[in-house]
């Protein structure tokens, strides 16, 4: 190992050389957890409910919904990702060491490419799917299979390239402010990949948008009886405009402060958007589930009978502690044994008269 490498050192080592500033005013630390954990709670929550839906019910047994929940388990990883990081940030983040500083970043850099990478491959599904105007797409299990696969191995590699030595550890002129241990040259190129996947996205959804509207205004004049024929494709456009709003409005602030980081701005002062920042991509994963899920009537159906199933659950479960628990007096032990044979003759005696 290199004499000049600094992997014994904590990270307020790091933060002092990098004349990055992590210091956080107690009152908007405060907020920024509470924020954050609240969110973060929904987002257990809710992705855990999308997973348990698709799983339970038939109806949802198709390539789409199969991809909806590798992108609620992204979210529910994200969310993991993101109470962790919650509460080893601001003063608590300079005494981190090193390894435990490549884990809080692993942990959110996998989360954040699983979940951009479900957007492209959803996109993607949505595409073939409109293009041969089913609302399915003929993808079979195995192909599904392997781009759930192939998204978690990409995630995986890009959240383990910096510990695998994309970093600044033996050559601290090359680290940022914002990570303090990455090296500029990585955040140039993960904040650059992201908006390439991003506009990749863009084009799919407005080729989505203009095909739809185009055989929409075919389709009109000659469907004024069917309902559900007009109805699917102003659907499918809401929903691609919202997706596409809720994207550019939580990541692309992110991705381009990053970038200038990476770029080394020093007017930039990179560090005071770094807290707010964080929350808005809490918010992307919070929104993900209300975009892709709740919006299916077929789903809240799901939600309400897993719901109604916990409480039931719950209610049986108490009922059946209730009754188990031990008797207090020794006069209703008496009373709860059996009755006599004598007992049993005189009560048939009675019966009988």
């Amino acid at each position: 190992m290199n004499s000049s490498c600094h992997y014994n050192e904590s990270m307020s080592f790091f933060y002092n050389k990098n004349g990055g500033d992590d210091k956080w005013d107690s009152a908007q630390l405060i907020l920024v957890q509470v924020v954050g954990s609240l969110f973060c709670c929904f987002i257990l929550v809710s992705n855990a409910m999308v997973i348990a839906a698709v799983v339970t019910n038939k109806r949802f047994h198709y390539p789409f919904y199969y991809l909806l929940a590798n992108l609620a388990a992204s979210d529910f990883l994200a969310g993991i990702a993101y109470v962790y990081l919650m509460f080893n940030t601001g003063p608590v983040s300079r005494k981190l060491t090193v390894r435990g500083y490549f884990i809080r970043q692993g942990l959110l850099d996998i989360s954040l490419s699983a979940s951009l990478a479900n957007l492209l491959v959803i996109a993607l599904e949505r595409y073939i799917s409109v293009m041969n105007w089913k609302v399915h797409s003929n993808l079979t299990k195995r192909r599904v299979t392997l781009l759930i696969v192939l998204v978690w191995a990409i995630s995986i590699f890009m959240g383990a390239v910096p510990s695998l030595g994309w970093n600044c550890i033996c050559d601290l002129d090359r680290c940022s402010q914002l990570a303090p241990i990455f090296s500029r040259s990585y955040l140039i190129f993960w904040s650059v990949s992201n908006l390439v996947v991003f506009l990749i996205m863009v084009a799919i959804y407005m080729r989505i948008y203009t095909y739809v509207k185009k055989k929409t205004s075919v389709l009109m004049p000659h469907t004024s009886g069917s309902i559900n024929r007009k109805r699917t494709p102003i659907k499918l456009i809401k929903t691609v405009m919202v997706v596409l709003g809720a994207f550019v409005f939580c990541w692309t602030p992110g991705l381009v402060v990053l970038l200038l980081d990476g770029l080394n701005c020093q007017s930039c002062n990179v560090m005071k958007l770094k807290r707010w920042l964080l929350l808005l991509a809490v918010l992307n994963s919070v929104m993900n589930p209300c975009i892709y899920s709740y919006k299916d009537e077929e789903m809240w159906t799901t939600f309400k009978n897993l719901m109604r199933c916990i409480g039931n659950g719950t209610r049986r479960q108490r009922s059946t502690k209730a009754n188990s628990r031990p008797l207090s007096s020794g006069q209703d032990t008496v009373n709860s044994q059996p009755p006599s044979e004598e007992m049993k003759s005189d009560n048939q005696g009675i019966l009988k008269t």
